[in-house]
């Protein structure tokens, strides 16, 4: 279960260097082979490649006559990008990735149970800033009984 906030510095070659914490699962789920793929509110994702291929296969066996199907199939399997942790546990982001979510050297990294979100530090405020606006209209329907 991936969580929590992390403050990363690309390094001079466009590489990620994953937080120690959650090396060892990464390489225990899929060996350290990932996927980054561009996400619809400019950001990017992070998955183990094992958690990954299910969700692409389940947007790929949308149909491809749908225009709006098409454009998201695009977005995230069209911009999907298989990568591997190095001994060192970096991985590199593409600079189509990185100018896609407005990535230059440092970025937000959030753990999101699966997965990780990967946000330029100037849009996550502004996300921030919509979070706080919706006070307490953040939770939609269907989650009013989340006990927290």
């Amino acid at each position: 279960m991936f969580q929590g906030p992390s403050e990363i510095s690309l390094d001079a070659k466009g590489r990620l260097a994953i937080p120690t914490r959650y090396r060892e699962a990464l390489r225990l789920q899929g060996q350290g082979h990932l996927v980054i793929t561009a996400h619809p509110h400019r950001c990017l994702l992070l998955y183990p490649r094992p958690a990954w291929e299910p969700i692409r296969d389940a947007i790929m066996k949308k149909s491809g006559l749908d225009r709006q199907t098409t454009l998201l199939q695009g977005l995230l399997v069209g911009h999907a990008d298989d990568v591997e942790m190095d001994a060192a546990g970096r991985v590199l982001v593409s600079p189509a990735l990185r100018r896609f979510a407005g990535i230059e050297r440092e970025l937000m990294m959030f753990g999101q149970g699966t997965h990780f979100k990967l946000w330029n530090p100037a849009d996550w405020d502004r996300q921030f800033e919509e979070i706080e606006k919706l006070g307490p209209n953040l939770v939609p329907a269907g989650m009013e009984d989340l006990s927290l």
